[in-house]
């Protein structure tokens, strides 16, 4: 039986990632079909974030956390749940990040790197990182990624590849989004308690 430092999974985000991917299996053979993903996902990239963001703005509790002033973004903001239309500028500017988002998944390394990434990006939708005016709640954040994970499932199954390629991209994704939602959960716990 491996011993694991529980204590130190609270405070050590490069362990608590190797723990992460050693316990749930992701491994080089997984970051390899993530990345053999990006010739067949990367032009649907477009496509994929307008369909996440067509349910983001299709329900209040999502929408709502469009209207503050998001960090890096020096445009008009939104007055109102009705002007959140993709064609926002602010919208356009989340979009992107989405956008960067998932070519960072499919074409980086899965090292210390990609943990304190994958980190960030949990935490940049809390006041801890970013504007200290986004603070979006956990089932919030639990639904995008539903939605996220769901969105690149169908992408993969829609493609013209053998099923054994197709079934390694759709474990291999399945284990990094279960990573990346323990990374943004981990945010959530212990509220003020400095992670």
């Amino acid at each position: 039986m491996k011993a694991v430092d529980e204590a130190r999974l609270e405070s050590d985000l490069e362990y608590r990632y190797e723990y992460l991917t050693e316990f749930i299996g992701f491994d080089s053979t997984d970051a390899a079909a993530i990345h053999a993903s990006a010739g067949y996902l990367a032009p649907k990239i477009p496509q994929l974030v307008d369909q996440t963001y067509e349910k983001l703005l299709a329900y209040d509790a999502t929408a709502r956390h469009f209207l503050p002033r998001q960090h890096g973004y020096d445009g008009d903001t939104p007055q109102s749940l009705a002007e959140l239309t993709q064609n926002n500028p602010q919208i356009k500017f989340r979009k992107e990040h989405l956008s960067r988002y998932l070519m960072h998944l499919v074409g980086h390394a899965y090292n210390s790197k990609m943990a304190a990434y994958l980190d960030m990006a949990g935490k940049m939708h809390t006041p801890k990182a970013g504007s200290k005016d986004i603070d979006v709640p956990l089932v919030q954040m639990n639904a995008l990624m539903g939605v996220l994970s769901d969105t690149i499932i169908q992408a993969i199954l829609a493609l013209s590849l053998d099923d054994d390629r197709k079934s390694k991209m759709l474990l291999a994704f399945n284990k990094l989004f279960w990573i990346q939602n323990d990374l943004i959960n981990r945010h959530y716990q212990n509220e003020g308690m400095e992670l």
